[in-house]
């Protein structure tokens, strides 16, 4: 299966484009969040709407035209597999070459995700040294090639150049993806959102938090193959292998974390948990009228502590550290006194970073002394580091 996995889907400008649509539909069938990426060559055979009603997301087709600045950018990072679909001559040419002359080649030029590329064109073309040459380049490099068969082809000929079947593509897609499932049999529990601390039933005391950054940790554990548990304040498009528990205040949940946490091989606290919350809740709204309320503020229970202090053998917790200033001695001083393995700390007032952004930049910490910087990119980026993180400190000494 699939599940969670975040597979662009490129099309470009063959008759064979109109398989693409199959394909689509299988990969989101099996769970895969489809991110379709279209060339103007292929807006000639198949319409922009097709894709956009089956996929998990609308068409991307302009480089520049695009809501996102950097559009490639963010498609080349956040994928799990880049499918192209089908692959033309000029397509794996300017990949091969190296030449970001659309949309679709320059993301594939921008990812370290694996690729896979499904040629289609007519007998002459595919037999062409160029073609081949090219083609060859691109094996050498790691890139999946799904050949394609003989049968009939446009015009009437029949040939070698016909685009492989869909289920041999889905399935090429499944083995291109099967070297990266490094937590099957793990159990995962991720925390995301930031807590709400009720006032008086219209009021919370509450934060930033989007909880992007802990939907992207889930829906990377879940892509990788391990069972998920995200624990969330927020309402977000979960990954749909995932178990979801939706809570609101500290308290809540704390009483989530402490049922979930003790059978998980990795606890990952990526919710911005309130420090403090009100003493008493108003039974009924504050009034403007009544003048300003003195409210005394107690402190929340201590969740990632909490988790720390209760790890049994084997498992790894990794808390976070939403800085403003001295980011790596404070994140350093919760690692210890949290008592947690690794600690991932950010600076939310950097440009592009921090709450609310789909982009983060953050240091990983080792309760080892190790560290890794993670410059700005995608969340997801950031989860598949923080994972990478945490597999490096479990691997046997």
């Amino acid at each position: 299966m699939l599940d969670g996995r975040r597979i662009v889907l490129g099309v470009s400008g063959g008759i064979a484009a109109y398989k693409a649509i199959d394909v689509c539909r299988r990969l989101v069938d099996r769970g895969a969040h489809v991110v379709p990426v279209m060339t103007k060559g292929a807006l000639r055979f198949v319409g922009e709407a097709t894709f956009s009603a089956l996929a998990s997301e609308r068409v991307h087709t302009e480089l520049f035209g695009d809501p996102d600045p950097i559009p490639h950018t963010k498609l080349g990072q956040s994928a799990d597999l880049i499918v192209v679909v089908p692959a033309t001559a000029r397509v794996i040419g300017s990949y091969a070459a190296g030449i970001s002359s659309d949309l679709l080649t320059a993301t594939l030029l921008a990812t370290e995700a694996p690729v896979v590329v499904c040629p289609a064109m007519h007998t002459e073309m595919w037999e062409h040294p160029a073609v081949q040459d090219n083609l060859a380049t691109l094996a050498r490099r790691g890139v999946h090639i799904v050949a394609p068969e003989a049968g009939r082809l446009a015009g009437g000929d029949v040939g070698k150049g016909r685009l492989a079947d869909p289920e041999t593509i889905v399935e090429a897609c499944e083995t291109a993806l099967g070297a990266t499932r490094d937590l099957t049999g793990l159990s995962v529990v991720v925390t995301a959102g930031g807590t709400r601390e009720p006032l008086d039933p219209v009021r919370f005391l509450g934060n930033r938090s989007s909880g992007k950054q802990g939907y992207a940790l889930a829906a990377e554990a879940a892509a990788r193959g391990a069972k998920v548990t995200l624990i969330t304040t927020v309402d977000r498009p979960a990954p749909p292998a995932a178990t979801v528990v939706r809570v609101e205040t500290a308290a809540q949940m704390d009483d989530a974390v402490r049922e979930a946490a003790p059978g998980a091989d990795i606890v990952v606290m990526a919710a911005a948990v309130a420090d403090f919350r009100p003493a008493e809740v108003a039974a009924s709204k504050l009034k403007k009228r009544d003048g300003v309320p003195e409210i005394t503020l107690v402190p929340t229970v201590d969740i990632l502590e909490g988790v720390g202090s209760r790890k049994p053998p084997g498992q790894t917790v990794v808390g976070f550290a939403a800085e403003t200033d001295q980011v790596r001695q404070n994140a350093l001083s919760k690692l210890v006194a949290k008592g947690a393995d690794l600690i991932v700390a950010n600076d939310v007032t950097a440009p592009g970073a921090g709450f609310e952004h789909d982009t983060n930049q953050v240091v990983i910490l080792d309760a080892d002394g190790t560290e890794h910087e993670v410059p700005l990119a995608d969340k997801r980026a950031i989860a598949r580091a923080v994972f990478t993180a945490v597999l490096d400190r479990r691997k046997p000494s």
